[in-house]
């Protein structure tokens, strides 16, 4: 009788554990920081932001971006640093301050690509502007129902196909 008991105490432990354990884990792998979702998109806050090696003022710099309001994605955090990926793929580590929420699209296309910005979100509706490619807008809108999104460059509105600016996902919807 006694050895059955301590058999089941011990079951009861080891899946205490194992759950605890568990729990733990899948805490690791979701939790970040921020407690933000990872990957994602933002911009940059300053002129200047110095692409580190590391998550640390002690690693070198590898890079300096001098393009305000660029939009990166973050693909990983450790504590204030954010190791960020441009248009381009070149990646590195800054400081949480140098970024901000505030979401903008870069026109995409190699060198003197020149996109429409549309007055609606149709392929044949006029055309507001043309955006040269490299140019950064603020994103505004990018609804379920369209592959368009909104944006704004220097005062002008219109509407942009998805697949000609980066800094917005495939599946990702704003209203």
């Amino acid at each position: 009788m006694m050895r059955c008991a301590q058999r089941c105490c011990v079951a009861v432990l080891a899946l205490v554990l194992a759950g605890w354990l568990g729990a733990g884990l899948a805490l690791a792998q979701t939790a970040s920081p921020s407690g933000l979702p990872l990957p994602r998109f933002v911009s940059l806050r300053a002129e200047e932001v110095n692409l580190r090696s590391g998550p640390g003022v002690r690693y070198p710099i590898d890079w300096v971006i001098t393009k305000r309001d660029l939009p990166v994605e973050i693909i990983a955090e450790f504590d204030t640093w954010r190791k960020i990926r441009d248009h381009q793929g070149s990646d590195g580590w800054v400081h949480q301050t140098m970024l901000t929420g505030r979401r903008t699209v870069l026109v995409s296309g190699p060198a003197g690509t020149q996109r429409r910005l549309r007055r609606t979100d149709k392929d044949d509706a006029a055309s507001v502007a043309v955006l040269e490619a490299g140019v950064i807008g603020r994103l505004l809108q990018c609804p379920r129902s369209s592959e368009f999104c909104r944006i704004e460059v220097e005062g002008y509105q219109g509407w942009l196909r998805r697949d000609e600016v980066w800094g917005i996902y495939r599946g990702e919807f704003i209203d």
